[in-house]
């Protein structure tokens, strides 16, 4: 695969070319379209395509995915979402998580900036921030099958 970029230097992903035109896929919508040879620079080498496909998805969504790289940390990442900010004596007192284990995904998702700081009721917490909120509701709303049972 291949990344090319249009006259405006948005890139685009080559699918397929041909001598006067080629297909490409646009990373924002996934649709493919054929445009001229010569409105495209081939040249664009500068972007990873893997890299370039994942451009598509809100910057918010991507950083929650990478970072939340499993179901303990996305489920962390949603309940402070949902119910932040909430006190690290709550979080351990709430979920099955040991002191270690909720500091360290707390460290990654605060490094991510996922989450930050917060006081609680005088004691040290943790609130999502309004980015890591938005790719919560993005995810929901696009990711439920209502046909789709759970796992």
């Amino acid at each position: 695969m291949q990344t090319v970029r249009d006259a405006d230097g948005d890139p685009y992903l080559l699918v397929k070319r041909s001598a006067e035109s080629s297909r490409v896929r646009d990373p924002a919508t996934g649709e493919e379209r054929y445009l001229p040879n010569e409105t495209l620079r081939f040249d664009a080498g500068d972007a990873a395509p893997l890299s370039v496909a994942a451009s598509g998805i809100p910057k918010a969504t991507r950083r929650l995915v990478t970072a939340a790289h499993d179901e303990q940390s996305l489920g962390l990442l949603v309940e402070l979402a949902d119910r932040g900010p909430i006190s690290v004596v709550e979080l351990l007192d709430a979920y099955s998580l040991c002191e270690s284990d909720l500091h360290g995904r707390l460290s990654e998702l605060r490094a991510a900036r996922l989450i930050e700081e917060a006081t609680v009721y005088g004691e040290r917490g943790y609130d999502a921030t309004e980015e890591t909120r938005r790719a919560v509701e993005s995810l929901r709303s696009g990711a439920i099958d209502p046909d789709q049972k759970s796992e």
